[in-house]
């Protein structure tokens, strides 16, 4: 048991309560399993109010039902009562706040409940969720241990509702300020998305954050993979542990042994004092190697000995340390041609890939996901800019449908930042998109191979939007040549120029060095 687990029991109930209150908040940061986030939330609720159960409902938005969404609730997996049932479906109706003495005696107590549960309930406190005027849920406590609910509990409980309501704005369900209810956007806090290829996803990532195999997450730029990298991470044994990201993009050439393993003091001139690498403070963690595929080919070779064993040596250091992690990478390239060609590593490659999960690209998920995904971004944006409630037209849903998405979910984000930010109204419309007609049709131009010169083309219909390279140039040398030019295309914007590559502004700036 930890210390701080130790501890609960003696802190004060007015300790308790101001210690939930002030937790919730960073409850619902990580990327853990929605359901394991509420279940942690419940217990710390029965607590708080000295109750031996507490039970979380929300209202489906699509259904109307009033759902068990968590409980301390171990008979049934689920409830569902309907609307205006039992004391639950009175709250949910009227908004009222009910505590109840003796429950089986209340006109309002729904008795088949109690009987499929088994549980039998004396006192209950029960206050609605309300975010916006508009009904969300029920926190329902039940069976005080130490006689009935007092008004001092009603005025915590509703303190508490409403920090709930305010909390749900900033997980995966959503609320429509024009109706009751709410609807789920993923497995996942913080990771929107229902389509089929997501759910498989899903899966994939519970699999494996229940054991400590390396992870190998393969998928273009932008689709999210730190996000589910950390997801992992928040939903394995290792989640009170550091979780440290590493960009192979950013690391210089020259010090990427440093970063990842640390250097002695006097290892090499300017190193006047012993430091840690990043492999050292993810111990008991994870370490997240974010485009492996960067990493130089030297490297590879002292990383593999470290993926093998979990050992290394500091920079300037004679000791051999031990560093126990757990090993999330992530790449857009194809490590299996690079390992063919020589590029990277065929033994770290196998060694990575363990557990190999594919990402896939925004427009493979279907119109669904990305419709939650920019509601989803316009109620972050509009929050962050004060903008007020802002809704997506309906014109907006097919043509984001329709759109290529070649940044994906970074180049979703980014557009809805912009159209909020320039927003004038409370709607935001298909021109306040601004989406580029030349990457929505996803067409390409090739020059023929009979051309004196190679053709590297842009996104476009038209042939002379290729960019012509000499022919015999290196594959890093026609990269940084194409980098130039379309950034030359662009006027100079980075931004644009990274997203009409599908490549980081890092790995822009690499290759404009």
């Amino acid at each position: 048991m930890s210390i701080r687990a130790m501890l609960v029991p003696r802190m004060s109930e007015h300790e308790q309560r101001f210690e939930l209150l002030a937790d919730l908040g960073a409850m619902i940061a990580g990327e853990v399993e929605l359901d394991d986030l509420l279940a942690t939330f419940a217990d710390r609720v029965s607590r708080a109010l000295g109750a031996d159960r507490t039970t979380l409902w929300l209202i489906d938005g699509a259904t109307g039902e009033i759902r068990s969404r968590v409980a301390n609730l171990p008979e049934l997996t689920e409830l569902r009562v309907p609307q205006g049932h039992g004391v639950v479906g009175h709250v949910a109706g009227t908004g009222e706040l009910v505590n109840i003495t003796d429950a089986q005696r209340d006109p309002r107590w729904a008795e088949e409940i109690a009987t499929k549960i088994g549980y039998r309930t004396t006192s209950m406190l029960t206050a609605p969720i309300i975010r916006r005027e508009q009904i969300r849920g029920v926190l329902q406590v039940l069976n005080k241990c130490d006689g009935d609910f007092t008004s001092r509990d009603e005025e915590f409980i509703r303190v508490l509702a409403e920090q709930i309501g305010r909390a749900i704005d900033y997980t995966t369900l959503r609320g429509n300020d024009a109706e009751r209810g709410l609807s789920l956007r993923g497995r996942f806090n913080h990771v929107i998305g229902t389509s089929p290829a997501m759910l498989a996803v899903y899966e994939m990532i519970v699999r494996a954050a229940q054991t400590d195999a390396t992870v190998l997450l393969h998928g273009e730029t932008g689709t999210g993979k730190g996000l589910l990298a950390r997801a992992i991470h928040v939903n394995s044994a290792r989640r009170e542990a550091p979780f440290v990201h590493v960009d192979c993009t950013t690391l210089p050439a020259a010090l990427v042994e440093s970063e990842l393993f640390g250097h002695e003091r006097g290892a090499y001139t300017g190193a006047d004092s012993r430091v840690i690498g990043k492999v050292e403070a993810a111990d008991g963690g994870t370490l997240f190697l974010d485009e492996i595929g960067e990493l130089p080919l030297l490297l590879q070779g002292k990383l593999l000995r470290f993926v093998q064993e979990r050992q290394f040596e500091r920079i300037g250091g004679r000791e051999t340390l031990n560093a126990d992690v757990r090993i999330v990478a992530a790449t857009n390239r194809d490590l299996a041609a690079m390992a063919n060609t020589g590029q990277f590593r065929s033994d770290l490659y196998f060694r990575l890939r363990v557990v190999e999960i594919e990402i896939p690209p925004l427009r493979a998920r279907g119109g669904p996901d990305i419709a939650d995904l920019a509601s989803h971004f316009v109620d972050q944006f509009s929050r962050r800019y004060r903008k007020g409630p802002l809704r997506l037209a309906e014109s907006v849903t097919p043509a984001l449908a329709a759109y290529a998405w070649p940044g994906n979910v970074r180049e979703l984000e980014n557009t809805i930042e912009r159209a909020v930010v320039l927003s004038e109204g409370t709607t935001i419309g298909v021109k306040d998109l601004a989406l580029e007609p030349r990457r929505q049709t996803g067409a390409i131009a090739i020059p023929s191979a009979s051309e004196s010169s190679v053709g590297i083309p842009m996104l476009s219909t038209a042939p002379s939007d290729a960019i012509h390279l000499p022919p015999g140039l290196e594959l890093v040398d026609a990269e940084r040549r194409y980098a130039r030019a379309m950034l030359e295309r662009l006027d100079g914007n980075q931004s644009a120029a990274a997203r009409a590559l599908g490549i980081s502004r890092n790995k822009l700036a690499r290759l404009l060095k």
